[in-house]
């Protein structure tokens, strides 16, 4: 009777264990690019339980690199009112009201997300969000200070040195921009942003 039993036990673990194997895991869809599919999965999810905040998150992701940011916003704020201070759905509302164009609500939650996870895997992209905010707003010294710490995160990224030496110009600190536009074109000297800002920068350092 114990042998029956343990090769029942044994049946059943194995069936879950096909089970976990054959589901649908809307992360690696996401991850291979398949957003679609990934949104599928996720609602499918969250209809079979509407407190999974990781399907939340997921489905967030997958729907702002579909564009679609009425749906996305939509699943953020139930993702918040499940878990209030998770940093991936601060962040995830603070990149849908940035491509909005919504930039107070933006600047919002990218603080609030720095607040909660100040060394998060998205903080490089958080401080690069901040910078354009700034230099959307016309305020290049505090765009400045954005950027730099993005790309102190990622110092690898030639078009954020271009965007920080082009809120150094617009602020007048002229020499760094020069630096900086430099750094930039170092890490790739196609970009013609950066070649022309590069020009103006000394034509006008020259000037002084």
């Amino acid at each position: 009777m114990r042998i029956i039993r343990l090769t029942g036990c044994l049946l059943l673990l194995t069936g879950f264990a096909v089970y976990a194997q054959n589901r649908p895991d809307a992360l690696a869809e996401y991850r291979a690019g398949n957003y679609e599919r990934a949104v599928q999965i996720c609602r499918e999810e969250i209809t079979a339980n509407s407190a999974n905040l990781e399907s939340h998150v997921v489905l967030c992701w997958s729907l702002l690199r579909l564009n679609r940011y009425g749906d996305a916003l939509r699943f953020a704020r139930a993702g918040r009112a499940l878990s209030r201070y998770d940093a991936r759905i601060t962040e995830i509302l603070g990149e849908i009201y940035y491509y909005q164009g919504q930039n107070n609500e933006a600047l919002q939650y990218f603080q609030e997300y720095v607040s909660l996870a100040p060394e998060g895997q998205r903080i490089e992209m958080v401080y690069y969000f901040i910078g354009e905010i700034y230099i959307r707003l016309g305020r290049f010294r505090h765009a400045d200070i954005a950027l730099s710490t993005a790309v102190h995160w990622m110092p690898g990224n030639a078009a954020w040195w271009a965007r920080l030496a082009y809120a150094k110009e617009n602020s007048g600190d002229l020499a760094d921009a020069v630096t900086a536009y430099e750094r930039a074109l170092s890490l790739n000297s196609q970009l013609t942003d950066a070649r022309r800002g590069l020009e103006r920068a000394r034509q006008a350092l020259g000037g002084r």
